[in-house]
């Protein structure tokens, strides 16, 4: 059993509220963290079709059966549930009753404010981390085996293949997923439509030239951005608005939550075609932005990571807030190191008056130094 960092805050959550909701991505880790963490929890998965009537036709009936110390699976597959559970809590007044998890995070999250709101805490689980992959010995040797690989637990506790695992997640996500989510009746222009997302990793949004290329609606491809992003297969990095000038980029960029299947989406078949692939750079940049998301969120923080952009090309690929701080990030996927690797960030500090120990280069080399730029560090 791995440990994630995440399982701590699960814990301390449960002394204090009579509900606590695990959401993220299908096969993070959500079902095995909670039932790990809570060993005498009874486990129910409202998958079971069986389980899902019974909580359907007769939720107080399902209450009254599993009453208190229960782990419920996929909770938002019966959204009735959600008020009875308000009520059913309310009255037994005690921490630690339900624990609830969801792999579809907007109807999860309406459900919760319509009805558990104040009653339950919130917490997202991501697949592995750099840091819980190398803490329990099974990170990949080499960087490009890390992207290739991407972070899900099964392909580390079963020792399956990425090419054997993703295309099945992917299948599975579009025919489970997408249509609870969303009616779409051609699937495959949907799933074209995603894999275009994944090579478009790390670039300004342009939802007129996806949908152009799809064949369909600036607002339909809108709309189906927001289901990538519900249901945990892509998120949007905001642009920074403290930009110190009008002459701003404004467009998000886009990014995946785990590199192993943006890699899948894109056809790669193993981690040696990465070297070369002209989204190399664009993958290592995603899988170090996702580090700083699961930082935040596996520690219950919340992620208030941006990008600067000026109208002249110059960017600071991640700013990272931690209250009135920022800690600016140029994201290099080569080995070697060029002072040219500063140039984004030196133009935002001269704008910003940031300090240079708050300028980093993240690379791919093996050499960590403090210049009178910034600090270099090596992934």
């Amino acid at each position: 059993m791995i440990e994630r960092t995440l399982n701590a805050r699960v814990l301390r959550l449960a002394e204090r509220y009579p509900i606590v909701t695990l959401t993220g991505p299908r096969q993070s880790g959500k079902s095995t963290l909670l039932r790990n963490a809570f060993p005498d929890y009874t486990y129910v998965s409202l998958e079971d079709l069986d389980m899902r009537e019974f909580a359907q036709a007769d939720p107080r009936g399902f209450l009254a059966t599993y009453n208190n110390h229960i782990i419920i699976d996929e909770a938002q597959r019966v959204p009735s549930l959600f008020s009875y559970l308000q009520t059913h809590v309310d009255k037994a007044d005690a921490a630690g009753m339900y624990m609830l998890a969801g792999s579809q995070n907007f109807q999860l999250l309406e459900h919760i404010n319509q009805s558990l709101a104040g009653r339950t805490a919130i917490v997202k689980l991501l697949p592995f981390s750099h840091a819980e992959m190398r803490t329990a010995g099974i990170l990949p040797q080499t960087v490009n085996e890390e992207i290739f690989t991407g972070g899900y637990p099964r392909i580390y506790d079963k020792g399956i293949v990425p090419t054997d695992y993703y295309p099945f997640y992917i299948q599975t996500y579009v025919e489970r997923d997408v249509r609870q989510l969303k009616n779409i009746g051609d699937l495959s222009r949907f799933v074209c439509f995603v894999k275009l997302c994944a090579g478009r990793i790390g670039q300004l949004l342009n939802l007129s030239s996806l949908a152009g290329e799809v064949g369909i609606t600036a607002a339909t491809a809108s709309a189906w951005i927001s289901i990538l992003e519900a249901s945990y297969i892509c998120y949007l990095l905001r642009p920074d608005w403290n930009n110190f000038s009008k002459r701003i980029v404004k467009s998000p960029k886009l990014y995946f939550y785990d590199t192993g299947l943006a890699c899948s989406l894109l056809d790669i078949s193993d981690a040696s075609q990465l070297p070369t692939h002209f989204l190399r750079g664009g993958l290592f940049e995603n899988m170090v932005i996702n580090e700083f998301l699961k930082d935040a969120w596996h520690n219950g923080r919340a992620a208030d990571l941006r990008f600067w952009r000026d109208s002249q090309g110059n960017e600071v690929d991640l700013l990272h807030y931690e209250g009135d701080r920022v800690t600016a990030y140029e994201i290099k996927s080569g080995a070697t190191f060029s002072p040219d690797y500063f140039r984004g960030l030196t133009k935002w500090a001269a704008l910003s008056s940031t300090p240079p120990e708050r300028l980093n280069v993240i690379y791919t080399g093996d050499a960590s130094l403090t210049t009178s730029k910034g600090n270099l560090r090596a992934w």
